[in-house]
């Protein structure tokens, strides 16, 4: 049959582009191989010519490939699988981008292009190494390019191709033996892109993730050449500024991530201690402890077999990491990972492929590494830096292995779990990570290599130890650090944690003006290591000061027994009730749905009692696609140099046409008395004057009365009502209560007389428009995103000083 309106070509000329990048790959992969282990300079540079027009061939043809994809994508060509299942007509063009790296095959050629865009500046830079170091980058890229391959080969697929035809991925759907089939709304509109990706973060981070990832690669090429030519430290100081690249673009990409989880998921914070997340973080502690074991290393001669073994491993868990993450094992427990597509015996031979023979040539070669047998001074730099390093891998290795429970259990059969609280198992460990690390950030610099003089040494970092101590103390009393969710022990290691995390910042702040007379050209790695310390700062103030705004004290919206504390931190607003919100209060003023009605937008108004601020929140929900069913949360935020108020819908009711008419009825009663409404009756049983509780913080200076009601529902439910009225700069003001199982909201308006009370009852229809609300403040949280830009700037001025020394 001859189908209508089809774009065959594009898909054609990227499966011939993928075979020739699988091709020129494996052909750069031999040439380098044999240029590396030529004889003869006439052998090495023919077979390096060749090699380099091999390597440009599959660089030309995976950038070709990616933009054909792009291109399908961005035209709606929905005949495509990928183009119809990863994207819609819908989505704004800055989101097609995100519709590439929804899938795997996606994620993977976005993976060598950036292979493809390292592999041409090693090329022009890595001089006497070119060879060895891109026989690994060519056979990296052939792997990559059988990942997209998807063909048969006696019936086991080998990849998945982003070019397979809508028609051949569904071959018996009715809907194909239309030859218009692609006028069908089903197929003309597209699948549509995840409703979490739908957001300027994810257009960004996973670029900037899997440069991450695919920088790793370097520094493993480098250290497998070294073995693999015997020269086991003559690469490091040429390697040096990509493993400081790899450090800083990785680290950014993991914190980009961060940023999207916040503004995005609903967790309430940047960091989840998600298995996905743990994936990405492990691979970077290494290799940011192989950058400092290298920095050992070219400066004393120490640390050499170290270094290759963080190297190597910080690649291998990159590998191991997408194992992890698009195997299918962890679908269960992120909401990050991918479903298992059917490739995971290839996703194991590519892990194998790697983890065998590199680990192999270091057990072969490890005892023929150069090892100073004189051990480092104990008041040397090299030392502390080593045992810096030391504590980033043990730190990685607290969070892989728990992480990696699910394959455990599948491999050997038992049944790990992290538990019920699945924070504190990391939590517990990192803190004193985040001791030792802090500590070791603020003195290190102050140490000379080799040996320090004592008195030098205490003469530098008195004034920066003391006031560390006063600033670290000012802040933990003044600031109420009081976070008792672990016990006084945990309590006790966050102080401690705080004041290593502010030595940081001081020390490494001083060091630059005091050390290097604020030669700033010098002070990547102080720059660096202060916006650690002031990152460390904002994660234990943020996290330890956040505080939920939102308690429901009364009614709680609760979603089911599994959830009941949540419902408490979710308070229910009908549209047009001003409600109380502890310190605020909150209006739902409006909903409005997009043009494509995918998306409802909340208008939240809230007003700080005080009247010192007002500011509009406007979360929304976003229509769950994938054959998901309801909506997903997409958070709003208040920032403020000093907090953030972070919101999010929870739940909200179906909107109907036109507004609700019921209005509030007047019932002037005392105690005792009974109020009747149509699903059953209230009882005023007493009234507090000036209530002083959770809620409420009336003294006896103010003027305040609150009307204490039991509900009583048709089922025999007994729930209780608390209105509230007092004056205020010599105005009347209502504290409405609001019951959202029952769509009441109860309000005391007026005192008639000494014994007689005027309750006023709006009973609105189950219909009308409610949502229930969860707000959170997060105090000093720019510091966690001021300490990245800092670190990242740290490491970019290192790599610039690094460069002009080669």
């Amino acid at each position: 049959m001859k189908y209508i309106g089809e774009h065959l070509l594009p898909g054609q000329l990227g499966h011939f582009l993928v075979v020739l990048s699988l091709v020129a790959s494996l052909v750069a992969t031999i040439a380098y191989f044999k240029a590396s282990n030529a004889t003869t300079p006439q052998d090495h540079d023919g077979w390096k010519k060749l090699a380099r027009i091999a390597f440009l061939i599959d660089a030309g043809s995976i950038l070709a490939v990616f933009g054909l994809l792009f291109f399908i994508i961005a035209n709606h060509y929905h005949e495509y699988f990928y183009a119809w299942n990863h994207s819609d007509r819908s989505l704004k063009p800055k989101y097609l981008l995100s519709s590439i790296w929804e899938g795997q095959e996606g994620a993977f050629l976005l993976w060598a292009v950036w292979h493809a865009l390292i592999g041409m500046v090693l090329i022009r830079t890595a001089k006497k190494w070119e060879a060895p170091v891109m026989t690994v980058i060519s056979f990296a890229q052939l792997c990559l390019a059988t990942m997209v391959l998807g063909v048969y080969v006696f019936d086991v697929r080998v990849g998945s191709s982003p070019f397979l035809l809508t028609r051949h991925q569904f071959q018996d759907a009715p809907i194909f033996a239309a030859a218009d089939y692609l006028s069908q709304p089903k197929i003309h509109n597209g699948n549509g892109l995840n409703q979490l990706l739908q957001n300027y973060w994810m257009v960004i981070h996973p670029p900037v993730l899997f440069l991450g990832y695919a920088s790793t690669l370097v520094p493993f090429a480098f250290s497998i050449a070294g073995l693999w030519k015997k020269d086991f430290g003559g690469w490091t100081k040429q390697a040096l500024p990509w493993s400081l690249f790899s450090g800083a673009i990785f680290g950014l990409g993991i914190m980009m991530g961060g940023a999207w989880a916040y503004e995005s998921l609903t967790f309430g914070g940047y960091w989840a201690w998600d298995p996905v997340e743990n994936a990405s973080l492990v691979p970077w502690l290494i290799m940011i402890a192989g950058i400092h074991t290298q920095l050992i290393y070219n400066s004393t001669g120490h640390s050499l077999r170290a270094t290759h073994v963080f190297f190597i491993l910080s690649f291998l868990l990159v590998m191991y990491s997408t194992y992890l993450t698009r195997s299918g094992d962890l679908q269960d427990t992120s909401v990050h990972a991918f479903v298992d597509s059917g490739m995971n015996w290839q996703l194991r031979a590519w892990l194998f492929t790697f983890i065998v023979p590199a680990l192999a040539l270091l057990i072969v070669r490890y005892k023929r590494i150069p090892h100073i047998a004189r051990e480092e001074e104990f008041n040397s730099r090299e030392f502390w830096m080593f045992i810096g390093s030391l504590v980033l891998f043990l730190s990685a290795m607290a969070i892989i292995v728990p992480t990696s429970f699910p394959i455990i259990n599948k491999l050997f059969g038992t049944s790990l779990v992290i538990g019920e609280d699945k924070e504190f198992p990391y939590n517990r460990i990192q803190i004193f990570v985040a001791i030792v690390v802090g500590v070791l950030t603020a003195i290190g610099q102050y140490l000379k290599y080799k040996n320090t003089a004592k008195a030098y040494f205490v003469k530098k970092v008195l004034w920066a130890t003391v006031i560390s101590v006063l600033v670290s103390a000012s802040i933990s009393y003044f600031g109420n650090i009081n976070y008792n969710k672990y016990g006084l022990g945990f309590l006790a290691a966050i102080h401690l944690a705080l004041f290593a995390s502010v030595y940081a910042v001081i020390a490494n702040t001083a060091y630059i003006f005091i050390g290097l007379n604020g030669k700033l050209k010098a002070a990547g790695a102080s720059v660096a290591h202060l916006g650690f310390g002031l990152m460390l700062v904002g994660i234990l103030i943020s996290s330890s000061k956040k505080e939920v705004v939102s308690v429901n004290t009364f009614n709680p919206l609760n979603f089911g027994p599994d959830r009941p504390k949540e419902g408490f931190e979710n308070l229910t607003l009908f549209r047009g009730v001003k409600t109380d919100m502890g310190k605020f209060w909150a209006t739902y003023v409006k909903d409005s749905v997009n043009e494509n009605g995918n998306i409802t937008y909340f208008q939240v108004d809230m007003e700080r009692k005080d009247g010192s601020d007002k500011f509009t929140l406007y979360p929304d929900l976003i229509k769950n696609t994938k054959g998901q069913e309801g909506m997903s949360n997409n958070p709003d935020s208040r920032h403020y140099w000093d907090k953030d108020i972070f919101s999010y819908v929870n739940h909200a009711s179906s909107l109907e046409e036109g507004s609700d008419t019921s209005q509030f009825k007047n019932h002037v009663i005392k105690t005792g008395d009974t109020v009747y409404y149509s699903e059953g009756f209230m009882i005023l049983d007493s009234v507090t004057v000036n209530p002083n509780d959770e809620k409420h913080k009336f003294t006896s200076r103010d003027t305040a009365i609150m009307a204490n009601l039991t509900v009583i529902t048709k089922d025999q439910q007994k729930l209780k009502a608390k209105p509230v009225f007092y004056v205020q700069n010599n105005g009347a003001q209502y504290i409405i209560d609001t019951l959202y199982s029952e769509g009441l909201a109860i309000g005391l308006t007026r005192i008639a007389d000494d014994k007689h009370l005027e309750i006023s009852v709006k009973e609105s229809s189950r219909l009308t428009p409610f949502l229930a609300l969860k707000v959170l403040q997060f105090p000093f949280i720019n510091l966690v995103w001021l300490g990245v830009i800092l670190m990242i700037a740290g490491f970019v001025i290192s790599i610039i000083r690094r460069v002009k020394l080669l």
